[in-house]
């Protein structure tokens, strides 16, 4: 048998499928159907490709929601636009489309944040300051003291409440520059954007400024959400600017004594109804059974929310486009899912789950695109080891597009409460290099999305739905 029929036969294991049973075929034909199986998916998935780089629109879309509607916080009149615009989107492409009721938390940033440094020796400056989401105010006068700069929680647990009370803590922990997947270093050094207000307060800390996970150095601040605690006294939070950062340490390491001002007039509303947006295509076998694809309406309300996640759920949508171009009809129903709230609350990802739940369909997979519109590289899967390795034998046919990685790994924020012992939840995984130099900053504008890297990224999700559907998991 020649390399390529071992390949071939590898790619194909348990997937094709002979009718009869009892029909006698000679080793040489069953490599020749296996071969054709391969050569017929081969050429669909470059049509898929080539859809995708002349006919399809996620570039289009996504600019024209972050043109004419802009970032799209929850319970933003901005958010309340975007749902009826994605709502008219998927309408226009002919798919059974419908709003899920969402009840989302609000929060305002208000009057743009004011932030300035003295020191002991007569300088003084501005900061560059972002309120992190769901921040208490400062109130008008805003808060001034000394700040104390920590890198981990021993160092706040060593300095103690007579380091502390009083000061504002500069959580000044730097994104490890040596992970080559930049998202691992941002899930190291999330916990304190996460819950240093909690820990800052736990020590009679009086505000908390955190260094801005970005990977370079630059003036833009980067916010985020937060959280606090009942029975633990609440504290303004903000981030600062990883310029601002350096500056701020190399002054406290030539020993000088320095304090900030900060002024943030943040508030939390009450609740408010908003919506998940989702579009169908209706499966011709197994209408039941769904393969879903998505990402998040809601963005942070600084920059256009482009990449994060304006992209991926513009590429969610492209999908089911790329699949009406190539007139596939799927055996089990397609579902686009536009979630709302991932940011401050993931309320969307929790209202669809428990609406998947009550309505008894079974989620042979869910697919989300929340890492940017960069360079597609491949898919973690959260998955059994089976699933796992039916996924990498389809690397061979994908490979040539550059999706070479396959592996166990974390899927995404919305999707993940869709995880039971017999499904699949599978994160697109874009290159990573640049998306941190963006997210949640004013930054992520639509400038930023390179039109053929969305579009490569597109039909990189669309050719796995296709396999997936074509020969299950």
């Amino acid at each position: 048998m020649n390399t390529q029929a071992s390949i071939c036969i590898a790619l194909f294991s348990g997937l094709f499928f002979i009718s009869d049973i009892n029909a006698q075929i000679s080793p040489e034909q069953a490599e020749a159907s296996i071969e054709k199986q391969f050569a017929t998916d081969s050429l669909q998935i470059a049509e898929l490709f080539r859809l995708a780089l002349t006919e399809s629109h996620p570039y289009e879309w996504l600019g024209d929601m972050c043109k004419n509607i802009g970032p799209r916080l929850s319970g933003s009149p901005q958010a309340a636009e975007a749902v009826d615009y994605s709502f008219n989107l998927m309408n226009d492409l002919g798919l059974k489309t419908w709003k899920q009721p969402v009840m989302v938390p609000v929060w305002k940033r208000g009057e743009r944040e004011l932030a300035y440094y003295t020191s002991d020796d007569g300088s003084k400056g501005e900061l560059n300051i972002l309120a992190l989401g769901g921040s208490i105010s400062t109130g008008d006068e805003g808060v001034f003291a000394p700040i104390v700069e920590v890198t981990t929680w021993d160092d706040l647990e060593k300095l103690g409440e007579d380091g502390v009370k009083g000061k504002i803590v500069f959580f000044n922990e730097k994104m490890n520059p040596e992970n080559l997947y930049t998202f691992h270093s941002y899930g190291h050094c999330v916990m304190h954007r996460w819950g240093g207000a909690v820990e800052a307060a736990k020590y009679g800390a009086v505000g908390v400024i955190v260094r801005s996970l970005n990977m370079r150095i630059d003036d833009y601040p980067h916010t985020g959400s937060m959280k606090y605690e009942e029975g633990i006294g609440q504290i303004p939070a903000a981030a600062v600017s990883t310029a601002d950062a350096e500056l701020l340490s190399d002054l406290l390491k030539n020993g000088k004594d320095v304090s900030v001002m900060m002024r943030m007039l943040c508030e939390t509303l009450d609740d408010q109804e908003s919506y998940n947006v989702i579009g169908e295509i209706k499966g011709t076998q197994n209408p039941e059974n769904v393969i879903l694809v998505g990402g998040h309406l809601d963005s942070w309300d600084v920059g256009d929310g482009a990449h994060d996640d304006g992209a991926g759920v513009m590429q969610s949508l492209g999908v089911i486009e790329l699949l009406q171009k190539l007139n596939y009809k799927p055996k089990n129903t397609i579902r686009v899912v536009f979630f709302m709230n991932e940011e401050n609350g993931l309320r969307g990802a929790k209202t669809y789950s428990a609406y998947a739940e009550s309505s008894k369909e079974f989620h042979i997979a869910a697919i989300e695109s929340d890492r940017g519109g960069f360079t597609p590289r491949g898919f973690h899967v959260d998955g059994n080891e089976a699933q796992l390795q039916k996924i990498a034998s389809w690397e061979e046919i994908l490979d040539k597009y550059g999706i070479h990685k396959v592996e166990k790994g974390g899927a995404g924020a919305d999707i993940g409460p869709l995880k039971t012992d017999d499904n699949v939840l599978i994160g697109f995984v874009p290159d990573s290099q640049r998306y941190f130099d963006h997210h949640h900053s004013a930054n992520d504008t639509f400038d930023t999305v390179n039109k053929r890297e969305l579009e490569l990224g597109t039909a990189s999700i669309a050719s796995l739905v296709y396999l997936i559907d074509k020969y299950g998991l």
